[in-house]
């Protein structure tokens, strides 16, 4: 599913240059559920972006479903970054103006959708995150939990092969974000998404089934070689 190899980013010039990633290489399959550990300046939210396709590396490498990403190609990019990934944000990224059901079906907007088709498709997939009931509330009458819920049923409407969740709990109090992580796990399993969750959160980390843990750049320590 996803493959990275030897992947550096370095910020700044030749001669003031800052190094934020420094050779990281490893691989998730299809179905895992991992989690990227680390504290502020580690370069986890800097892997994600690169992997997500919103930045590039300085040098290395990803490969998503088999094939070697293109970075220079800008609309090779887009593609890949608006049909095959998801991304769940901490500031949850909602529209204020759309209902929820509007805000899941953005990206079937995007993706050209016929526009009978979305609204069906958005309400099944709040059904899926419990929020069938809240579909025509817009996100100022939502709790942060149910605001998050939203931007998860936006990230999974067109079945992405992956989905990249960068600190998804890092708004919400903790037994909210107990709850979405609980959420998270049961779309998991039942759907059989592909999910690298950034975190910052031991507890919320060791709840996944693999955890891979940055400092300064590097990789430290990766339970699947525990």
């Amino acid at each position: 599913m996803l493959q990275v190899f030897d992947l550096e980013k370095t910020y700044g010039s030749p001669t003031r240059s800052t190094p934020v990633l420094r050779g990281i290489s490893f691989s998730l399959e299809a179905g895992a559920f991992c989690a990227v550990l680390g504290p502020s300046g580690s370069g986890k939210s800097t892997l994600m972006n690169i992997v997500g396709l919103l930045d590039q590396p300085s040098a290395g490498a990803v490969r998503l479903d088999g094939a070697i990403v293109d970075y220079a190609a800008a609309e090779e990019t887009a593609r890949v970054r608006n049909g095959d990934l998801g991304f769940v944000f901490q500031a949850f990224n909602l529209l204020p103006r759309l209902s929820a059901w509007e805000n899941v079906a953005l990206p079937l907007l995007y993706a050209r959708t016929a526009r009978p088709d979305r609204k069906p498709l958005a309400l099944a997939m709040l059904e899926q995150v419990g929020l069938a009931d809240r579909a025509e509330h817009r996100p100022a009458e939502l709790s942060g939990g149910e605001q998050q819920r939203v931007a998860v049923a936006r990230a999974l409407i067109r079945r992405p092969k992956l989905v990249l969740a960068d600190e998804p709990t890092g708004s919400l109090d903790s037994v909210t974000a107990a709850e979405v992580m609980a959420l998270l796990r049961d779309l998991h399993r039942r759907l059989g998404v592909t999910i690298l969750m950034v975190t910052h959160d031991r507890d919320l980390a060791g709840r996944c089934d693999r955890r891979i843990e940055m400092l300064d750049g590097r990789i430290v320590h990766d339970s699947a070689f525990a």
